[in-house]
């Protein structure tokens, strides 16, 4: 008997667990079995390898294979075990040496002609490497940009069966260009500015603020009047991501299949269409849920446009995660959770038309829905939902043609950005130990006990004695009016910052019954 052994990484969620994958070559019928709860496609595998291993001349083993992947009650999903199986194989079969797949972590899928294919997850699959104390990865050539963005890690690219069979022996090919490889871009495409945006000041003014206390934003309006142009730039005005931050972003989309050749520093922008399901929106598969929308958008923006057009069911779906800034999607093969810490922007039209309010003219132009019709349409979001939305803004159609000609110098994104900076700085002093970074995340208990309003008391017992707010909405309210604190660089809340809060958290959703 000749037994071997290579390694790899089974990823439930963004959590790696090593896998030892051991090859057995016994005396009997010719046969190759793969043992330790793989999937349909990883036990596939077997027949892959030994196709690839027949292209390039190596050979099969002509005895019985045993295959067996540890830990053996762990479901295993996924192509990336190829390159571990083909290790283990060739070096239980005597044909090259064990050193190095002993030692090394290896990632990726064999076509049938030898060459080596890319895999969703490498950059996760190296990070649990790193934490598992390993020092060497082997990637798909394709793939070596991805798994570098990891520190701390030699990275070997191979392209085909015969670079593997090199790498084994000790001798890594040389990094070459591939057709089709992710690299780092020299010269970045223009962003989006703000100065891009013309009139509209309260939704410019709404946008900074949602911006320097990252609270969730709610732009009402009718067509045309600017509510995506502004939640295209709210990007803009974040501050890059952390190292960390930049890390666990770019392991998300990497997961997801997006091809990474430098990591992502700068706040993620989602905007998914209204036909997406829970599922998309959330996270889903059949064994292991793969990351959804939400989770993409983590640490950066997800903006739903003309959301009652959604699924009732996809925007309650946002409700939990919203407050916890995580999700947990549970399926046959276990239960997976993804960070979803993302500032929610939602644009709506005032009707199904979007043209409630309008007179109709001789042209006929003006809202002709039915009182059913605005019913339906607005108990598509719900009061709860509603609720957990810090700023409320409406935007107005523009009164006059080239309304923003006259508009001199309209502030930059860089130039606001600024102003967020300081804020959020302010914000990170004074939470400084709690483990919460921006006020939108600061619990209401900690608010009213450590940083209650010097002013303004009264103005939220009357909008709660009035229904105006909830006690949700009470927090929300502080949040807010530290947010507009920090931003006017004021060491404490006051009566001021209270009123403008409520103005910014008042909800003027339109009912039909008003």
């Amino acid at each position: 008997m000749s037994t071997a052994a290579a390694w790899s990484v089974a990823l439930t969620g963004l959590d790696g667990t090593m896998v030892e994958v051991e090859a057995s070559i016994t005396s009997g019928l010719p046969c190759t079995v793969l043992v330790g709860l793989p999937d349909t496609a990883l036990n596939e595998s077997r027949d892959r390898c030994r196709a690839a291993a027949s292209s390039l001349g190596v050979g099969w083993p002509t005895e019985r294979l045993t295959i067996n992947l540890t830990p053996a009650s762990l479901p295993k999903a996924g192509s990336h075990y190829d390159l571990a199986i083909m290790a283990a194989v060739l070096c239980a079969a005597g044909k090259v040496p064990s050193q190095v797949a002993s030692r090394a972590v290896l990632i990726g899928e064999i076509g049938l002609d030898g060459r080596v294919r890319r895999v969703n997850g490498v950059l996760p699959a190296v990070l649990a490497a790193r934490r598992a104390g390993r020092s060497l990865v082997i990637v798909p050539m394709i793939q070596v940009a991805e798994a570098r963005l990891v520190t701390d890690v030699e990275v070997w690219g191979v392209g085909s069966l015969a670079d593997l069979m090199e790498a084994l022996h000790g001798r890594p090919p040389e990094i070459v260009p591939v057709p089709g490889a992710v690299t780092a871009s020299s010269e970045p495409a223009r962003r989006l500015d703000l100065a891009d945006v013309t009139g509209q000041p309260e939704g410019r003014w709404a946008l900074e603020v949602a911006a320097a206390g990252g609270h969730h934003l709610f732009f009402q309006g009718p067509p045309g009047v600017g509510k995506t142009m502004l939640a295209e730039r709210l990007p803009t005005l974040l501050p890059p991501l952390t190292q960390d931050e930049a890390l666990q972003v770019s392991a998300l989309h990497s997961l997801a299949g997006e091809p990474l050749g430098e990591l992502i520093t700068v706040p993620p922008y989602f905007a998914p269409h209204h036909n997406a399901t829970v599922a998309a929106m959330v996270g889903g598969g059949s064994r292991l849920a793969k990351p959804g929308a939400i989770s993409l958008a983590h640490r950066g923006v997800l903006f739903l446009d003309e959301v009652p057009e959604f699924s009732t069911r996809v925007i309650e779906s946002l409700r939990t995660p919203l407050e916890s800034g995580w999700v947990s999607v549970a399926r046959a093969q276990g239960m997976v959770r993804y960070p979803a810490r993302f500032q929610l922007v939602l644009g709506a039209n005032p009707c199904p038309c979007g043209r409630y309010g309008a007179t109709v003219g001789r042209s006929g132009v003006g809202c002709r829905c039915q009182p059913m019709q605005l019913r339906r349409y607005n108990e598509r979001i719900s009061a709860p939902m509603l609720d957990r939305v810090d700023i409320h803004q409406r935007l107005d159609a523009p009164r006059r043609a080239f309304a923003g000609v006259t508009e001199e110098h309209p502030e930059s994104s860089a130039q606001v950005a600024a102003r967020v900076a300081e804020a959020r700085e302010r914000q990170r002093h004074r939470l400084a130990g709690t483990g919460w970074l921006l006020n939108a995340e600061v619990p209401g208990y900690y608010l009213r006990r450590a940083l209650p309003p010097q002013g303004g008391r009264q103005l939220l017992e009357t909008a709660l004695a009035q229904g105006r707010v909830s006690a949700r909405g009470v927090d929300k309210v502080i949040r807010l009016a530290w947010t507009l604190a920090d931003l006017e660089g004021m060491a404490a809340v006051g009566a001021d910052q209270v009123a403008a809060a409520l103005s910014l958290n008042r909800a003027e959703w339109q009912v039909a019954a008003l």
